[in-house]
């Protein structure tokens, strides 16, 4: 299979021979479970308070008769505060039905958020994502706006040497992803909590640059919405496949599709 090569201007260069990994089955079923995995080694273990809601004088006495007794009184039995101010007599704390109370199955700080995944199954997960990066359907269905425009997206290796944002947002309109750019400046406001936790806004995940070595693209991309730069050799199905949808527009290198052939076949 081959595809065309541009230059940094935009212009067709000539045609270059994919390697074998484009030619990998697809399977969303195993990149899903790979992007969970790596999701999984982010997180941060929480939980609260051992004693939170136990910080309390109240108690049960389980007599019948005596001072203090607690039983034939009508009252349910659990553990209440004694003395203190009269609002405050034998009122339920401790157990998680009062109020004030424990929580009865608090998160606890100890439980293994770590997902395992084997690693031929990893392996070939992202060979599947690389292959879905080539099929105009399954990019599309994941939003992409990709007109006339054919699939894989090679650039000769000149286009690791861009240093300004100007330029290469230039070179990516020549080859009919202006849409793409403008649909990525979106910014949309969460819906739910997560506005409260540091996570107010929204944004659209755009092009993915893979590229052999990095001479000035890493400054020059960070600025456009929703585009990442990663290296060949650091290639992962989540950078390929955001949120486990595979299908992630990418731009390669010239250099970094060989390279590609070496590691992936």
């Amino acid at each position: 299979m081959k595809t065309v090569i541009f230059d940094v201007q935009g212009n067709k260069k000539g045609e270059i021979e994919l390697p074998k990994v484009f030619n990998t089955d697809f399977r969303p079923d195993l990149i899903k479970r790979a992007v969970l995995a790596i999701q999984s080694h982010k997180r941060q273990p929480y939980g609260s308070d051992k004693l939170a809601g136990k910080r309390t004088s109240a108690h049960y006495h389980g007599v019948r008769v005596g001072p203090s007794h607690m039983m034939n009184i009508e009252r349910a039995r659990m553990s209440r505060i004694h003395g203190g101010p009269p609002n405050l007599q034998l009122t339920a704390r401790f157990v998680p039905q009062a109020v004030k109370g424990r929580r009865a199955h608090p998160p606890k700080v100890e439980k293994n958020w770590y997902e395992k995944i084997n690693k031929k199954e990893r392996i070939f997960a992202i060979k599947s994502a690389i292959a879905a990066t080539a099929f105009k359907d399954i990019v599309s269905k994941r939003g992409h706006l990709i007109d006339d425009v054919n699939l894989p997206i090679v650039v000769d290796d000149s286009l690791q040497e861009i240093k300004k944002t100007k330029t290469l947002k230039e070179f990516l309109e020549k080859i009919g992803l202006k849409k793409e750019l403008e649909r990525a400046k979106v910014k949309k406001v969460r819906a739910g909590k997560g506005k409260m936790r540091g996570r107010k806004y929204k944004r659209k995940k755009s092009i993915l640059f893979v590229i052999f070595e990095d001479k000035g693209i890493l400054k020059a991309a960070k600025n456009i919405p929703g585009v990442d730069v990663c290296l060949v050799k650091n290639l992962n199905a989540e950078l390929l496949a955001p949120g486990t949808h595979p299908g992630r527009l990418t731009i390669f290198t010239e250099s970094a599709i060989k390279k590609l052939g070496e590691i992936y076949g």
